[in-house]
């Protein structure tokens, strides 16, 4: 099926004249800035940030194998989530579909942007329905989401059941990839080529350890990536983000050695988990978390409470009853984390 940017953009966003800020006008190196209305007196953060973070993303560009042009950064992913809602959905028109359970902002944005979210229940095993999703898609579906390695359930989504739908969908199909770092599975990155109405997002908050600067990826075409650029905030991500960024890209080993611990921690507890007599399912897992499915789950998350170790009760969430998600920690957390669950689960 062809996919058309401009039949599934809002025309009032299509047709927008973007903000132009200074450093819009003006990219490179001068002696004297005197068109922003900035504080002359140099203290490191007197001037404003690159609306566009071109240094970033070039470093991005090089990790991810993609193209500056095929990159927008966002406030967390959260921002671009709510980006991708305002520039594709008319709000009390167009619906969206999400793969659920899975992370809930998607429904927050959907219901902040007053546009109708339809959840397309996962099974039993958190694997995709396909008859069940294809029969949802109608015309006036403009988005579906699917987290793969999903959040909360840990496993990755069918590729074959995302392959047919971005073939047979004339909307925008956006795979989150926030937990793909910890999985074997190829990213969707690779298909950008392929698919033009693939948007796949990622982030630095959970391999690369940078959760506290905010900063989601969105890769796509590099016209889906300019209509984005249009709408968003013009110095979204603030200068001292861009550089522990640019910092902290520099330890590409770094993560990987952690991810490599984290995922030896992850194998070894749930092999410790499944032997607690009041632990009834492990789910697999291609995250830094596993889902675990036991007896009287909210009086376990509270006890644990007690002994201040937080982990997260999914137990009021559709397909979760009774299940804790539990991030692999170090692995003195993780040991002290096992030797306090024992007590409770055997």
């Amino acid at each position: 099926m062809s996919f058309n940017l401009q039949n599934i953009t809002r025309k009032n966003i299509w047709d927008l004249s973007p903000y132009s800020s200074a450093r819009d006008e003006f990219t490179g190196k001068a002696k004297i800035y005197l068109d922003a209305n900035e504080n002359p007196y140099n203290n490191g953060l007197n001037r404003y940030p690159d609306p566009y973070q071109f240094q970033l993303k070039s470093k991005i560009a090089d990790i991810k194998n993609v193209k500056t042009n095929q990159i927008i950064i966002g406030n967390g992913s959260d921002e671009i989530i709510d980006l991708l809602y305002r520039a594709f959905c008319e709000p009390q028109v167009d619906e969206v579909i999400s793969l659920s359970p899975t992370y809930g902002m998607y429904k927050v944005y959907a219901n902040i942007n007053n546009v109708e979210i339809k959840d397309c229940w996962l099974s039993s095993s958190f694997e995709i329905i396909e008859e069940d999703l294809l029969n949802m898609i109608n015309e006036k579906t403009k988005m579906i989401w699917f987290c793969s390695p999903n959040n909360p359930t840990g496993n990755s989504l069918n590729p074959e059941s995302i392959k047919k739908v971005l073939q047979n969908f004339k909307g925008l199909v956006i795979v989150d990839e926030a937990y793909i770092d910890f999985s074997a599975s190829e990213s969707w990155i690779s298909y950008l080529d392929f698919y033009p109405n693939l948007f796949v997002m990622q982030t630095l908050s959970k391999a690369w350890g940078l959760a506290g600067l905010r900063l989601g990826m969105g890769f796509a075409s590099p016209q889906i990536i300019a209509l984005l650029n249009k709408i968003k905030p013009p110095y979204n991500i603030n200068l001292l983000s861009q550089q522990s960024a640019l910092e902290q890209l520099e330890f590409l080993e770094k993560k990987n050695v952690q991810v490599d611990h984290i995922l030896q921690q992850r194998d070894w507890l749930s092999e410790e988990l499944k032997q607690l007599k009041k632990v009834h399912e492990v789910y697999p897992s291609d995250a830094n978390f596993v889902l675990v499915k036991m007896d009287n789950a909210t009086d376990i998350y509270n006890k644990m409470v007690e002994k201040s170790i937080i982990l997260r009760n999914r137990s009021t969430v559709k397909l979760c009853l009774d299940c804790i998600r539990i991030t692999i920690g170090t692995p003195e957390e993780n040991k002290e984390l096992l030797l306090n669950l024992t007590e409770l689960l055997n």
